[in-house]
């Protein structure tokens, strides 16, 4: 009989208790830090050659106070998980995004007709697109903490489609991940990279683009190998069990749904629309940045006309296509915010409340039924919340006992006499090691590329190939940490337990890990452009 799997919080405090007790054993240390310019954002870097040891600070009681500290550290990402959590419930219960993946499917079931789509199968195509969308965001602006708000949507479409929870969270959260891994202009991870090191910003970018191609094929891959078997034998998922309150509820909403007009929809449809057009003369021209390129265009105004037709029509159909028309035009100006205006979770998750109370007033809801939905999605997702919270404070345990920098400066004096392949593979290693304790890209940069570009230099490495050390390093585990608030709130909004989602996915760490490696020998041993 197999043993039963801890709860996540288990795991988290267990892992706060083990950091408690390095900190008695690793000595105090810390380097030196000054402020730099990248990007045109002010960073604050390690100073080289500045490291030296300090008093020791073990960690005792502050194991407890820890989880208070982590709460702060984290807040940011718990308030956006819980505002997300009471917008998506006032629209859930609308049973609009039922209605909307019934229709999906629906449509998609037409295209069986067509011999090779019916050869490579309507569901994988419709997964391979969907992932291919979400690795782009992520190796193009770095979409990460954006996928908690798209867990609810997507577990529901892969349960619906016969497949589990699992399969839902890899379509948005481990394809954004699988990008944000092989980035390509990612500014949070590159950009920051490139910047600390001295490199033209995002050169390189050739051999990255022929690695994402790489690593988002070897992700989709995985993922349609684990579906197609899930599909055969749903008993044979790890979520199989967990799974069943996914799975009743799609069952109650395959019930007939009447479709109804009412004139709370239109008056949403008329706010939303005022809203569009203050936004538009305040906006009338966006400049939307990739990378070094950017093109400034009317895209908010030419937004809201479309949204005037699509929105009329959902609306002569039914006020649950409105809804439906709202979810996607949130997602449009999501991607607009983000390469636009430089949205994070505070403007995104003001996005998603506007949403949710529009979906309440279209549908007709009073004022106290929207409230009363929205705490209801509030205390649904808190648990998602709350363990963000708990993985903050693995971060400060390590912090305040002072031994991250202690760390980082006995495994950089490791690479000593390696080699370049040796040293390379040793940063590899490093950069995922440093991870676990620092899930924070563009924090890990600051503390670890000064070291790593310079060390580069005295054993005549290129700065590029430390950089796609680094790259890989940050990005692969991201998707196993436990100390990622990202990856357990996701896994909290999918009610998923960290030890099943573990187990599931240590395999494709491995692959990727090695993958990674491979990746990685060419930038030492061939020449390539801007390496």
């Amino acid at each position: 009989m197999l043993k039963k799997i801890p709860h996540t919080y288990v795991i988290v405090f267990f892992i706060i208790v083990v950091a408690a007790i390095l900190t008695w054993f690793i000595p105090g240390g810390e380097y030196n830090r000054h402020t730099i310019n990248v990007n045109g954002i002010d960073r604050e870097v390690i100073t080289n050659n500045s490291f030296h040891y300090t008093q020791n600070s073990p960690q005792t009681w502050e194991i407890f106070s820890a989880l208070f500290k982590g709460f702060q550290k984290q807040a940011h990402i718990i308030v956006f998980i819980l505002i997300i959590g009471g917008a998506f419930w006032i629209m859930n219960s609308t049973k609009s995004i039922d209605v909307g993946i019934a229709a999906f499917l629906k449509s998609t079931k037409k295209f069986e007709k067509i011999k090779i789509i019916n050869a490579i199968g309507i569901n994988n195509i419709v997964m391979i697109l969907i992932m291919l969308i979400f690795s782009i965001f992520g190796a193009v602006f770095g979409m990460s903490e954006e996928t908690i708000a798209f867990v609810v949507i997507f577990v529901p479409l892969a349960i619906s489609m016969g497949y589990d929870s699992i399969v839902g969270v890899c379509l948005c959260y481990l394809a954004a991940h699988v990008g944000f891994a092989g980035a390509i202009l990612n500014p949070f991870t590159i950009g920051i990279a490139q910047g600390i090191s001295q490199l033209p910003l995002f050169s390189g970018i050739e051999y990255r683009f022929f690695c994402w191609l790489i690593i988002t094929f070897t992700g989709i891959a995985f993922v349609l190998w684990y579906a197609r078997k899930i599909k055969r034998n749903p008993k044979s998922s790890l979520m199989y069990s967990e799974d069943e309150d996914w799975r009743k509820k799609h069952i109650e909403s395959s019930d007939k749904i009447e479709y109804k007009k009412n004139k709370s929809g239109w008056v949403a449809y008329v706010i939303t629309s005022i809203l569009l057009i203050v936004i538009s003369i305040l906006f009338p021209k966006t400049t939307l940045s990739v990378g070094q390129s950017s093109v400034t265009t009317p895209v908010l105004p030419v937004i809201t006309v479309i949204f005037f037709i699509t929105g009329f029509f959902a609306m002569r159909k039914s006020v649950h296509f409105f809804i439906i028309n709202l979810l996607l035009y949130t997602m449009l100006f999501l991607i607009i915010g983000v390469m636009g205006y430089g949205w994070y979770v505070m403007e995104i998750a003001t996005l998603f409340l506007v949403m949710g109370l529009l979906s309440g007033i279209a549908y007709g809801y009073g004022a106290n039924e929207i409230v009363k939905n929205f705490n209801e999605g509030a205390k649904d997702i808190f648990s998602a919340a709350f363990i963000v919270g708990l993985a903050g404070g693995i971060i400060v345990i390590l912090n305040d006992g002072k031994i991250i920098d202690t760390i980082l400066y006995n495994v950089s004096n490791s690479m000593s006499n390696l080699g370049k392949v040796g040293s390379i593979s040793a940063m590899y290693v490093i950069q995922t090691m440093m991870n676990i304790i620092i899930p924070s890209g563009s924090a890990k940069a600051a503390l670890t590329m000064p070291i790593m570009s310079q060390f580069s230099d005295l054993i005549g490495l290129s700065r590029q190939a430390t950089v796609m050390a680094f790259q890989f390093g940050d990005g692969f585990t991201n998707m196993i940490t436990p100390t990622s608030g990202v990856l357990l709130g996701v896994l909290s909004m999918a009610k998923i337990p960290y030890g099943k989602w573990f187990k599931w996915i240590l395999p494709f760490m491995v692959i990727l890990f090695l993958l990674g490696f491979l990746l990685l020998l060419p930038t030492v041993l061939i020449k390539l452009n801007g390496f």
